[in-house]
Order: C-alpha cells, then structure tokens, then sequence
C-alpha cells in the first residue's frame, strides 16, 4: 500500500521564486558605463526664436461672390419658410438641389416644436474661402449662421462660377 506525501504543516508554502536572468552575458565594455573622456553635463538652455514660416495667403474672394451669397442664403432661408416661391431657387441652385430645399420648406412647415413655429429665419453671419475647383472655375466655400426664434443654427454651401454666373452647387443647412 502507497502513502500519499502530505505537505509539512510547520514549513509556510513559498510565496516568491527567484527570477530567472535571461539577459545574456557583457561582452567588452558593460552598457551602463561611458569612456572616461566623456562627461555628462547639462546645457544651458538657449533663447527661443520666432521661426519665420511663411503662412499662404488666402486669396480675397471677389466681392460678386460675396453678394451673391448672401443674397442666395436670404432667399434660401425664406424660400424655406415659406415667404418666396419656390420657383425663385432656380437662377441660384444647381437643379439637383431644389428637391432638399423644397423637402426642408415641408418639414419646417409642419414642424412642432413651440420654440420655432412661425418665427423666421434671419441670416446673421455669412462668411466666404476661396477654393479650388476639379473643373479649374472659381469657387467657394460659403459657411455662416442664421437664427430662428432663440436657437442659433448653421448653414454652409459651395458656389461655382458656372457659365458667367455663381450658383450654389452643394448646401447643408443645420
């Protein structure tokens, strides 16, 4: 008959084992200690200068473009409430967009919340950056806000120079 071996109950089990090092021998000079003719000191900090970076110059857009963006988000704004007609969008919006205007005249006409209802919108800042085009035409980049009852809200566009004329050619309006 076998007898199982019993752990001593005076000997406290071992907690910690020794760690086994895997770093391989030095070889020649150890790591840690530079030649003797090398000191470690600490350099004075030096004085800071400005780096003289030439930032691009954005380029002005033309004063047309600034009118007629403004003017084309006013009549946006009040084509959505409902003040002009629609057929009015047609000289400033590409024709793919009409349909996104009309829908959000719909949704703002049958919108519930107390806050907005029969308050118009009021275009207050309209800002313009000069972009450039696939086709090589003049373009921008039309960003700005508008308020309608206590809400701020935001709107931006794109206008091109097509064919003589400036037309918003993409819009988002918040």
């Amino acid at each position: 008959m076998t007898t199982a071996r019993t752990p001593s109950v005076d000997a406290p089990p071992a907690l910690v084992s020794p760690v086994i090092d895997y770093e391989p021998p030095p070889a020649g000079q150890p790591a840690c200690v530079l030649p003797s003719h090398h000191t470690l000191r600490r350099h004075t900090p030096r004085r800071l200068r400005a780096a003289s970076v030439a930032e691009p110059r954005e380029t002005a857009p033309p004063r047309d473009a600034i009118v007629f963006a403004d003017a084309a988000l006013r009549r946006v704004l009040e084509i959505i409430d409902r003040r002009r007609p629609v057929a009015q969008l047609r000289p400033i919006l590409a024709p793919e967009l009409t349909d996104i205007v009309v829908a959000m005249a719909r949704a703002s006409h049958t919108a519930t919340r107390h806050d907005d209802r029969g308050t118009a919108a009021i275009l207050q800042r309209v800002r313009l950056r000069m972009v450039d085009d696939i086709s090589g035409a003049p373009a921008a980049e039309v960003f700005g806000t508008y308020t309608r009852g206590r809400r701020v809200r935001a709107l931006a566009a794109r206008i091109a120079l097509t064919a003589g004329r400036w037309r918003i050619v993409a819009i988002q309006i918040g």
